[in-house]
């Protein structure tokens, strides 16, 4: 695969963001193809952090998490696809098929953007070989084809610090400093506060190379952050209806209070020893092999890389979403590898290719996919409530909370509950939340929470649980309809399949 210079104008015309138009075609191209293929769910929050907040935005109906109740979270990533929903609304389109795919296909383009940045960054640092080698890495990435096109704000955290990395001053580069890079760590803070953390390393480099400090900060940095926070604000103000700056709260409750426990904690070697090296995948060994292989202007991505994973390992909350922002960073030393390989170049490059390809159609087709397979016969119900309408559907999933998305993937205001857990901010020791206390006792809490009033026509639950309810579904007469495979490694309190009950007459 042959690739022209960024912005060269031989062969190519000279397209968005100065690469050639065809580079960006078959980018976007590769990225509409992945978000197709990703059909499974990772976490929670690529729905309940963005798509269910911006349905409510929009539509006016749906659930917020505690989250928004206490100011965590704020409105400037989902008001993104809350314009995608206006739109369709406006247009008469919001279909649910479209309310679902549209807002990943936006979320894929800006990734397939991220993606040529990163190729023409090093194409100007470096040479156009070694620029497609990084693009090849940063392609073939199977956790990055996991998470780019999900409606996570870990997704569009690493998209804008791709976008600010382009604009970033390396050593032996002729760009000065400016408010451009500083605009996009802006927004990514805004976005997510800990992207921060990957920037501490640049920005202190930066710094100690400005002849004149004073001026860095009062003509850069304060006009970008007064900007872009003073947007936040009002956003929030908006739609909170009162002054928040969840900025503050979000680092409060995760960072300094450390309550993000309350979700799972895990030892502090964990990124070292398990997250780093799976998102990694068999980029691993490229990856060391080019920490001795890059120009020394490449120490200081090195650093931001080890400094990240390092600060995340002191909270006790772990994810492989937090350390996603780093992986693009990795891309630049795996692809030095592969450029500097004289022999087995062609069959590493097909290892890496055919070894992530595995993991990434396994982890975006198989595994998990149950949770977004169940939506569809909610959707059903919708369509047979406003045919028939001779009973009113309503659905309680006995599942571990928000293991599944809401209304912006069923869009009608069909009745449904689920378990909930939100932690307790109180203080309280003894705090036990809904699903907890469910998953301690579940046939004592469904006889004495749901009566012969208060019974949904539908239960939705994992197969591990049917068991211990069989004399609660055979006392009510639920029958099973619905048997959907949902992973291959089940574990606690979520099983291989997902069944659906419903009630039927006597």
């Amino acid at each position: 695969m042959m690739i022209k210079k960024c912005g060269s104008k031989q062969t190519w015309r000279a397209g968005l963001f100065g690469a050639s138009i065809y580079l960006v075609l078959f980018t976007v191209a590769v990225r509409v193809v992945n978000c197709f293929l990703v059909q499974t769910s990772f976490v929670p929050d690529e729905y309940w952090q963005s798509l269910e907040v911006a349905h409510r935005m929009v539509f006016n109906y749906g659930y917020l998490t505690w989250e928004w109740t206490e100011g965590l979270r704020g409105y400037s990533y989902p008001l993104f696809f809350a314009t995608i929903y206006k739109i369709l609304h406006i247009l008469k389109k919001d279909t649910v098929q479209l309310l679902i795919w549209v807002p990943r296909l936006a979320q894929s383009l800006l990734s397939a953007l991220a993606d040529v940045r990163l190729y023409c960054l090093v194409n100007t640092l470096e040479n156009a070989e070694t620029a497609k080698w990084v693009y090849f890495c940063q392609l073939c990435s199977w956790f990055t084809w996991y998470c780019c096109t999900r409606t996570l704000t870990n997704s569009m955290e690493t998209i804008l610090t791709v976008f600010a990395l382009y604009y970033y001053p390396f050593h032996g580069t002729h760009k000065k400093s400016s408010s451009k890079y500083l605009m996009w760590i802006a927004l990514a803070f805004i976005i997510r506060p800990t992207a921060v953390t990957v920037w501490l390393p640049l920005l202190f480099l930066n710094f100690s190379k400005e002849s004149e400090k004073i001026n860095f900060v009062i003509h850069h940095c304060v006009p970008v952050g007064f900007k872009i926070l003073g947007i936040s604000l009002i956003i929030d103000r908006v739609f909170f209806g009162k002054w928040v700056l969840v900025q503050l709260n979000f680092l409060q409750f995760n960072v300094l209070q450390n309550l993000g426990t309350f979700y799972g904690s895990h030892a502090w070697h964990w990124y070292f020893t398990q997250g780093f090296p799976v998102i990694l995948g068999t980029h691993l060994p490229f990856f060391i092999h080019g920490c001795f292989l890059t120009p020394k202007r490449y120490h200081v991505l090195l650093i931001a890389i080890f400094w990240t994973i390092l600060i995340h390992s002191l909270l006790s909350h772990k994810e492989f979403r937090f350390i996603y922002p780093v992986l693009p960073l990795c891309m630049v030393f795996c692809g030095h590898s592969l450029a500097n390989l004289k022999k087995w170049k062609k069959a590493a490059a097909a290892f890496l290719l055919v070894s992530n390809l595995l993991l990434a159609l396994y982890s975006g087709l198989i595994h998990q996919r149950g949770t977004l397979d169940v939506m569809k016969p909610i959707q059903e119900l919708c369509l047979n409530e406003s045919t028939l309408k001779e009973t009113e559907p309503s659905v309680l999933f006995l599942m571990p909370c928000h293991s599944t998305p809401f209304y912006s993937h069923t869009h009608c205001p069909v009745k449904m509950r689920f378990l909930e857990c939100p932690p307790d901010l109180t203080g309280n020791k003894s705090y036990i939340d809904e699903a907890d206390v469910f998953f301690m006792a579940p046939l004592n809490w469904l006889n004495r929470e749901l009566n012969q009033t208060l019974l949904p026509s539908h239960l939705i639950f994992f197969s591990v649980l049917e068991e211990e309810i069989v004399p609660f579904l055979a006392g009510n007469n639920y029958v099973k309809t619905t048997d959907l495979f949902h992973t291959h490694f089940p574990e606690g309190r979520v099983g291989s399949h997902i069944y659906i009950y419903e009630r039927k007459s006597k």
